[in-house]
């Protein structure tokens, strides 16, 4: 089994017999073999189910890579079980308590936001781990001891964008987004981190599919920067609607690079953007990110913007694992102040919070004929993006 990256504080490596390496099914303190199960609750349908899928393949490569193609972690199976709550969080909640029910220690997967917050009170209420995926709410954070995120979360993506544009004083911020928790969450963001801006929004709602109306408010705005918070398969609509009605000229545009599919619809906009990347293929070189990428390639698919969070999601689980397979504290204990190796660099998990601390990006967009391809601007450490550390809400 491939070595994992050594746990940084004296508690995690204290509370499993882990540090260096996945050890093998008879090591001094195996047990007896059964399985973990483990239930993925992810969207893979609906508007948002590239997400879903991206994260998905990437966590079946992350638990190959972590397992040695095993699929086992010191002698327990790992038996995933794949709900699809096609973003709808009664439907993520009924999943829980559903997989709960039937014996499954360990949750997660979240892609939409709104599930990411309903999901992860019941994972406190049953003492079950949880690790939420690329839902970039930043209530998420510190929301409870047994929730960890596999992503980045707005924050993260806000102070990349302020690492772009620099001193946001007496500037104009209009903040275009979907009506929704990611939406709203990222307004919050923006208003928390320029300082010194005057900050409003054009906030439309989830089920438009006519981006006129909310095109002609942006353009009337005439903002010094306009910052696009968007996800899902409107966005081509979105962009086509601000470019027709002008509402990208006489502005500075920034925006989260979004999945590859969007790129051929970037073409007439790609000039205009400046942008801030979470995670795309071409973004680093290093083994961990090559083996990820052969993985997913094997496999039939090709990564994307995120399946690095299921990568990491994979790694997260075979350590808690590796600490216990059934003592959520132990797998606590684990993942708290872990840093380690992962397709985007050297990422940790903030033991006061859980918030995953990881390098982001700025991106450029360049070719033509809808070819286009996305190169490193420059890197941003996780430092540079750390998100403010917050109190955890409920134990």
């Amino acid at each position: 089994m491939r070595p994992l990256p050594r746990a940084l504080p004296a508690a995690a490596a204290a509370a499993a017999l882990l540090a260096g390496a996945c050890s093998s099914p008879t090591t001094a303190t195996s047990r007896e073999s059964g399985p973990v199960k483990v239930g993925l609750i992810v969207t893979t349908s609906g508007p948002l189910a590239a997400y879903g899928q991206q994260w998905l393949a990437g966590f079946h490569a992350g638990l190959s890579y972590a397992t040695g193609d095993t699929g086992a972690v010191d002698g327990h199976e790992i038996e995933v079980t794949e709900v699809d709550d096609a973003a709808d969080p009664a439907k993520a909640v009924s999943a829980a308590k559903d997989l709960i029910g039937k014996g499954t220690r360990i949750i997660g997967g979240a892609v939409a936001s709104g599930v990411a917050v309903q999901v992860a009170p019941i994972a406190a209420q049953n003492k079950v781990l949880n690790i939420s995926g690329s839902a970039a709410t930043d209530a998420v954070t510190g929301v409870n001891r047994y929730t960890f995120r596999s992503g980045r979360q707005t924050m993260q993506d806000i102070a990349a964008t302020r690492a772009m544009i620099g001193d946001t004083t007496g500037k104009t911020v209009l903040v275009f987004a979907q009506d929704n928790t990611f939406g709203q969450a990222n307004l919050a963001a923006t208003r928390t981190n320029l300082p010194g801006a005057t900050v409003t929004s054009v906030l439309v709602p989830p089920t438009a599919t006519d981006f006129t109306p909310f095109a002609a408010q942006a353009k009337a705005a005439h903002p010094d920067l306009l910052s696009v918070a968007w996800a899902g398969a409107t966005a081509p609509a979105m962009w086509q609607a601000l470019k027709q009605q002008g509402a990208l000229e006489d502005t500075t545009v920034v925006t989260g690079l979004d999945l590859r599919a969007s790129y051929p619809t970037l073409e007439v906009v790609a000039s205009d953007l400046t942008l801030a990347a979470h995670y795309f293929a071409e973004a680093t070189t290093n083994p961990v990110n090559q083996a990820m990428a052969a993985a997913v390639k094997a496999r039939g698919g090709q990564v994307d913007l995120f399946t690095a969070d299921g990568f990491v999601a994979a790694q997260m689980l075979v350590r808690a694992v590796q600490a216990s397979p059934d003592d959520v504290e132990k797998q606590i204990s684990a993942l708290e102040g872990w840093s380690f190796d992962a397709p985007k660099g050297r990422q940790s998990i903030r033991a006061a919070d859980h918030a995953m601390l990881q390098p982001m990006f700025h991106a450029r967009l360049a070719g033509d004929g809808g070819a286009l391809t996305p190169t490193v601007v420059r890197t941003l450490t996780a430092n540079q993006t750390a998100p403010p550390a917050v109190a955890m809400k409920q134990s």
